[in-house]
């Protein structure tokens, strides 16, 4: 199973139109399951200097981080020592959070060096069936 929360479907919560971060640039869009009982957060982020340095993020009851997908950055480093490349990704455990990464299954992930192909995929991984109205823009 993908994610802890795969068998949840979630959705937007308004048609609000919003861009995709720019250098440096971050956007936290509420998210609700599609019975509408629980809300999560999507939250996306860009490095100021290095572009390439994006986070993708899902959360529930505001703080807890469910599923993160870092791409560029620096390699993680899990609980038991071991070292993960990037880009990895981070799901829920319990009783470690988000501390634990994987590498980016290829199986979900199709060109984790294109953003926006990544951004969708991650939308599908994370069961975002109805996801917030995001423009490309300059996602490179």
């Amino acid at each position: 199973m993908p994610c802890q929360h795969q068998k949840l479907l979630l959705q937007r919560t308004s048609e609000a139109r919003s861009d995709f971060p720019m250098g440096g640039g971050v956007l936290s869009l509420p998210l609700e399951s599609a019975d509408r009982r629980e809300q999560f957060v999507l939250d996306l982020s860009r490095g100021r200097i290095d572009l390439r340095k994006v986070k993708m993020q899902t959360r529930g009851r505001q703080v807890v981080v469910l599923v993160r997908l870092d791409l560029g950055g620096a390699p993680h480093r899990n609980p038991d020592d071991e070292e993960v490349p990037v880009p990895h990704l981070h799901v829920y455990r319990e009783g470690y959070g988000d501390k634990w990464a994987i590498p980016v299954p290829a199986e979900h992930f199709r060109n984790s060096s294109d953003v926006w192909t990544t951004f969708e995929d991650f939308l599908r991984y994370c069961n975002i069936t109805r996801p917030p109205h995001i423009a490309r823009g300059l996602v490179t």
